[in-house]
């Protein structure tokens, strides 16, 4: 065993590289390398990407007090070297606490910390002005505390940290968002519920049908409480670890949760509601209520999440992510739906019955209708132009061949 990991003092220690569901930076990836220390999260390391992968920026290096003097946090930063081993890394700007423990940490790759390295070589990345920034705070509290800090690794250049970092300033070029698009495909949102024990007996019985099972789960929810706070994600794997991070980060909650996931696409001819762009998730904060065609579910115990149950609806059920606010609720869903998201009485879900197989599929026959239409007029129109005629030279009529060939012969 070599590096940080060689001192780790505690057994049972693990870490988790995984998405970290936050609003940091447009187009950039927001990560995070959880420790767990016996099934209890003991700190954490979260840190931005940019795009095309090369480039990083370190946000926040914590460890809960009790899991402090045991190494984590050297153990954490050399896991993020090693997840991202040819990227240009900012450790940004320090306080207290973490310039000690940058004094004490062994850089496994000092070439790849832009604070040592001139900024031509990374200031397409990074704000060259916010760098320099950050590297006069570290030298000020260096000096304060009397750290070394890694000083002799920094790069120098003979100027003013200011008059440096306005000469590259204009080499930087923010990230370009590329998240996906609500209007092209289907998205993953999901929800912790704490169930009925009944209810949620019912919902881990695998000798039922699964699908049977999922539309009991929504009567309970509300056809309309699909939540409007959750990051859509075009993975269901990402709907899940989003709220692996909710119940990480909440030990009180109670031990009976489960975790629900939504994949659903947005209701025909509706227009592509107001949302907000991530690299890897959309998200309707202010949602006045969305009317979507609900796809399919999935939902597992925190306690055993390497069990998935799965349902896929052979025809969508019509649902809706719920309101920010009651009072900001579309006209459209107030129609169909109650304040806690319930169907209005007289309403009911919009989808086939058995024995009406074109139930929920009008717009499909409307567009096959049109275009059948269209075939058929343009073949009244050919049908009523005159017929053309055929002259057949004399010259040629010798050469047109017989009505009744004759098979040729073997001579």
């Amino acid at each position: 065993m070599a590096g940080a990991e060689a001192q780790l003092d505690n057994a049972g220690t693990g870490l988790w590289l995984t998405d970290w569901p936050a609003d940091v930076m447009p187009g950039w990836t927001p990560k995070r390398v959880l420790a767990m220390v016996g099934g209890v999260q003991a700190g954490h390391l979260d840190f931005i990407v940019h795009p095309d992968g090369q480039a990083l920026s370190v946000w926040m290096l914590e460890v809960e007090p009790e899991f402090q003097r045991r190494n984590l946090a050297s153990v954490m930063m050399d896991a993020l070297y090693a997840a991202h081993p040819t990227a240009w890394i900012d450790h940004g700007g320090r306080p207290q606490d973490g310039a000690r423990w940058w004094n004490r940490y062994a850089d496994p790759d000092p070439a790849r910390n832009i604070h040592n390295r001139p900024p031509r070589e990374w200031a397409q990345y990074f704000e060259a002005p916010a760098v320099m920034a950050q590297r006069a705070r570290n030298a000020y509290l260096n000096r304060m505390n009397g750290l070394d800090g890694h000083s002799t690794a920094e790069y120098r250049y003979g100027e003013r940290l200011e008059a440096e970092g306005t000469q590259w300033a204009s080499a930087y070029r923010p990230a370009q968002v590329q998240g996906p698009d609500p209007a092209a495909g289907e998205l993953h949102g999901g929800l912790r519920l704490v169930l009925p024990a009944e209810l949620q007996r019912v919902l881990f019985d695998g000798q039922r049908d699964a699908a049977v099972r999922a539309e009991r789960l929504l009567d309970h929810i509300g056809h309309g409480s699909l939540p409007h706070g959750a990051g859509w994600h075009t993975t269901v794997r990402a709907a899940f670890e989003d709220m692996a991070h909710e119940q990480v980060f909440d030990p009180a909650s109670a031990d009976a949760i489960t975790h629900v996931t939504f994949r659903v696409r947005l209701a025909a001819g509706q227009e592509v509601p107001r949302h907000d762009v991530r690299a890897t998730w959309v998200s309707y904060r202010d949602s006045p209520g969305i009317e979507v065609e609900l796809m399919g579910m999935a939902w597992r115990a925190p306690q055993t999440p390497w069990v998935t149950h799965t349902a896929e609806f052979d025809r969508p059920i019509d649902a809706a992510i719920a309101p920010k606010h009651w009072y900001d609720a579309s006209e459209q869903y107030r129609a169909r739906f109650d304040y806690i998201g319930e169907l209005r009485p007289g309403q009911r879900p919009r989808r086939a019955e058995a024995g009406e197989p074109f139930a929920g599929r009008e717009a499909e026959i409307a567009a096959m209708a049109a275009k059948l239409q269209e075939a058929s007029r343009r073949r009244t129109a050919a049908a009523s132009l005159p017929a053309p005629t055929r002259e057949v030279s004399e010259s040629l009529r010798g050469h047109q061949p017989s009505p009744d060939p004759q098979s040729p012969r073997l001579r």
